[in-house]
């Protein structure tokens, strides 16, 4: 009798276990919203570069170091680019924070745009009537963002 009942719950586990598991259901949340896991997996930019922009160990941390810059070449007359490898001892805090009245105060005007593309985040610095021309690059790496490189030129 006791063989006949675990017989009987076991059979009964297993028709419950595989009820509730459906293969179907399963593959089409993989299928068609591969991009939703990944997103609600991932830190969220703007939450980053509020700490990223105001915690100094934080931004230190979320640096891949060394790293390449692209600046003007002042030492020519010309004004070319030049690509220069900032280290971690050498690298001075970088502050992203804007605020839209920087597009219409009376110096260095310039407006803030993030373009998200794949796994990388670019924070476009544009001036307005100054030159100010700026492109900060951030990557998703295991889920969390870094800045990998950045462009800073004048024109």
């Amino acid at each position: 009798m006791v063989y006949f009942y675990n017989f009987h719950v076991a059979l009964l586990s297993l028709l419950l276990i595989s009820c509730s598991h459906n293969p179907r259901e399963n593959r089409l949340q993989k299928e068609d919203s591969p991009n939703i896991i990944a997103v609600s997996s991932s830190e969220d930019f703007q939450r980053f570069l509020d700490k990223f922009n105001t915690e100094e160990i934080f931004q230190l941390k979320r640096i891949v170091f060394p790293i390449k810059v692209t600046i003007p070449d002042t030492h020519n007359e010309g004004m070319g680019l030049m690509e220069e490898t900032v280290g971690k001892y050498d690298w001075e805090l970088l502050d992203l924070t804007y605020d839209t009245t920087y597009a219409s105060r009376e110096y260095d005007r310039y407006l803030q745009n993030v373009v998200f593309k794949n796994d990388t985040a670019i924070v476009e610095v544009r001036g307005i009537d100054n030159g100010i021309y700026a492109d900060y690059y951030f990557k998703l790496i295991n889920n969390e963002w870094f800045l990998v490189t950045l462009a800073e030129s004048s024109f």
